[in-house]
């Protein structure tokens, strides 16, 4: 996704000291949603979720933060499998544990961290922003799973019609 969060200086003051650390930038060497990297789409999710909680009134701080960490983990979700549940029950859970790791989170960041994948798991978020991060984050595994399949399309179209 083409989002301009690198000039966005209140927006940077909220998560550089994460996005500096080695465990954030590590989400880069991850494939997400097939064409981003785990890296690309927590900014997208944590950007977006950003402009839309500000726009709500809501808490920027702790969802800009919270949606950078939404996904901290490492391992393929598509090969490893878990006696415990489904990558989508799993996987929150670890992204708070290294999260925590990192930095203290409050309730709301927890919150949106555990429930972002609510509708594949069964306990809704708790609080506005954490619809926000789940909803969003729906948005950008969208995006960056079809968005090159529809551009490929349109320029196969384009040049059909100009022939």
């Amino acid at each position: 996704m083409n989002l301009d969060w690198q000039s966005d200086q209140e927006y940077l003051s909220l998560v550089e000291d994460l996005l500096e650390t080695e465990e954030v930038q590590k989400l880069s060497e991850f494939k997400q949603h097939r064409y981003a990297t785990r890296l690309s789409h927590s900014i997208s999710v944590s950007y977006i979720s950003y402009k839309v909680v500000k726009k709500l009134n809501g808490d920027a701080r702790a969802t800009a933060r919270a949606g950078l960490l939404h996904d901290l983990f490492y391992y393929d979700w598509r090969d490893t499998k878990f006696d415990e549940g489904t990558h989508a029950y799993v996987h929150p859970r670890i992204a708070v544990k290294n999260a925590e790791k990192l930095t203290e989170l409050s309730d709301l960041e927890r919150d949106i961290i555990i429930k972002h994948m609510w509708l594949a798991t069964i306990a809704p978020p708790r609080y506005k922003e954490s619809f926000v991060v789940t909803f969003v984050d729906k948005y950008c595994a969208t995006h960056e799973s079809l968005m090159p399949v529809f551009r490929r399309a349109k320029r196969k179209m384009s040049a059909f019609f100009m022939v």
